[in-house]
């Protein structure tokens, strides 16, 4: 009878601390974060109302923004769409990563990144919509990307069995409907990391027919150095990538008799979704050939159509973001999912009359990041840290309890959230390769809380040097300029010192061999 009592005792016990443990097990589990992140392309941050835009409301950001954290200073390593996600999903520079711009380089799916470890570490892991470094990932357990830059009616998706389809409707509704699709499918007993890969607002921000039209109304004013004249700045006055010159009117601004056998984002529309397009561009272009336009009336024309169809692009963009949240809320995910949105890079609306990217002025070079993560950041936070899409991932693999790879560049977002006495940087280095699109130059350079230098080579020989205190358009290029010896000397130096800590062999011997 003893040793019955004895043994059943030995049973609770061993049953007991099983138990104990299985449940630390999955509460340890349950502990970590659902992860999403949401990249857009060419989203510039001052199309967005929680970045003081008054013409535009962009609820579903702003609503990330204010049941999270907003930050003024979010920047990129190399503003150009592949190389920015590669960075997004590496943690490290273009030149560590090896793919440094669009044209030349191959993603090597075979080098560590985020996923992998996620996946590791008991994820699931899905990328869906825009990639734009081929179609074979490793780390995802699922994915559905467009091939290259994608089309924003009827697009074809490559699977994870290699297989292309063509889905019938608009980009942005697709890729947030395919991603539900994956959640409502996904294994419950596991943590999730999401990446949603939009291709809005991407050239040639060709609206959702629901869409065109809706800012119609407004009329946007040309920022202050529309009319740059580019003096003492020879690669901004070298490029292409003008409104007035290079925005062409069919491509562009669907203007379809400019266009000789029409423009391929069109063609491959349905008929109903063609008729509406025509329905809304042909009233605009018959209008258009009344007026007559030439000089900076018709440049000025172009802006407002621009303006209009980036506007109208980005409201789909904004509104699937909003079904995203809307998800979680109805899943019960809410509090237990960490929700990043950022833009691959910044975007020109305008300003020095460009569109597109690349240049390492604040336009370009800075871009929209959003981050909402209850119980760590705290509602209505607004963050003035440098940070860059090259902390995406060690934040994401802190946030899941991972070990970040010491190879990994970046910083976690997180830690000034969870300790008030860590120090964000205090600069941040650049490296654009890219040498042919839109005839910018490459160049490289640092920011800091003041200063902004720059190297410009190929194309273009010379340093830029801006006061953003003083200049914040910079307009001005005080390099070289009497007075600013002793600062553009100290510059130089942590350039220097910023090329020996990351690593970049190519900044390095241009800035030893030609100074």
């Amino acid at each position: 009878m003893k040793f019955i009592k004895r043994l059943f005792f030995v049973l609770v016990v061993h049953f007991g601390i099983y138990a104990t443990i299985q449940a630390q097990h999955k509460k340890a589990t349950v502990k970590k974060p659902n992860i999403i992140v949401i990249v857009s392309d060419d989203h510039a941050f001052q199309a967005i109302s929680a970045y003081g835009n008054k013409l535009v409301q962009t609820p579903s950001i702003d609503r990330i923004a204010k049941e999270g954290a907003i930050f003024n200073k979010a920047y990129v390593t190399n503003s150009i769409c592949g190389p920015s996600r590669a960075v997004i999903l590496t943690g490290k520079y273009s030149h560590i990563n090896g793919f440094k711009d669009n044209v030349s380089a191959d993603f090597d799916h075979n080098q560590d990144n985020f996923a992998k470890h996620l996946q590791a570490g008991g994820y699931q892991t899905a990328w869906i919509g825009k990639l734009h470094l081929g179609s074979k990932l490793q780390g995802f357990d699922y994915y559905s990307v467009v091939p290259g830059q994608g089309q924003y009616y009827n697009p074809d998706f490559i699977g994870i069995d290699g297989k292309t389809t063509r889905k019938e409707g608009y980009i942005t509704n697709i890729i947030e409907d395919d991603a539900e699709q994956w959640l409502d499918s996904r294994d419950t007993s596991k943590p999730f990391c999401l990446v949603v890969g939009h291709k809005a607002t991407h050239r040639t921000w060709l609206p959702d027919t629901t869409d065109m039209g809706r800012y119609d109304q407004v009329q946007f004013p040309l920022p202050a150095n529309f009319y740059d004249d580019y003096k003492n700045r020879e690669a901004a006055r070298l490029q292409d990538m003008s409104i007035d010159k290079t925005m062409l009117m069919g491509y562009d601004l669907k203007m379809l008799s400019y266009s000789k056998n029409g423009e391929g984002a069109v063609n491959r529309m349905n008929p109903a979704q063609r008729a509406k397009f025509d329905a809304y561009y042909q009233p605009i272009e018959a209008d258009l050939k009344t007026r007559n336009l030439s000089g900076k009336a018709l440049v000025e024309w172009k802006y407002q159509r621009y303006m209009k169809d980036y506007m109208n692009t980005a409201a789909a963009l904004d509104r699937n973001i909003g079904r995203m949240l809307n998800y979680l809320d109805q899943h019960h995910l809410t509090e237990n999912t960490l929700v990043i949105y950022l833009s691959d890079q910044g975007f020109y609306l305008g300003e020095h009359g460009w569109f597109d990217k690349r240049f390492m002025y604040e336009e370009s070079f800075r871009t929209p990041m959003v981050m909402r993560y209850p119980g760590v950041i705290k509602p209505g936070t607004r963050s003035d840290n440098f940070v860059m899409n090259l902390d995406i991932a060690p934040t994401l693999l802190e946030a899941a309890k991972l070990k970040v790879p010491l190879e990994m560049q970046g910083k976690s977002i997180l830690r000034p959230f969870k300790d008030k006495t860590v120090k964000g940087r205090d600069v941040m280095f650049y490296h654009y390769y890219e040498n042919g699109e839109h005839s910018v130059s490459p160049h490289f350079g640092i920011r800091t809380k003041r200063y902004k230098l720059i190297r410009f080579y190929k194309k273009v020989e010379g340093w830029e040097l801006y006061d953003l205190q003083n200049d914040p358009r910079e307009m001005n290029n005080i390099y070289g300029k009497k007075g600013y010896d002793e600062i553009t000397r100290k510059l130089v130096k942590e350039l220097d010192s910023q090329i020996n800590k990351f690593g970049d062999k190519e900044a390095r011997e241009i800035l030893d061999h030609r100074r």
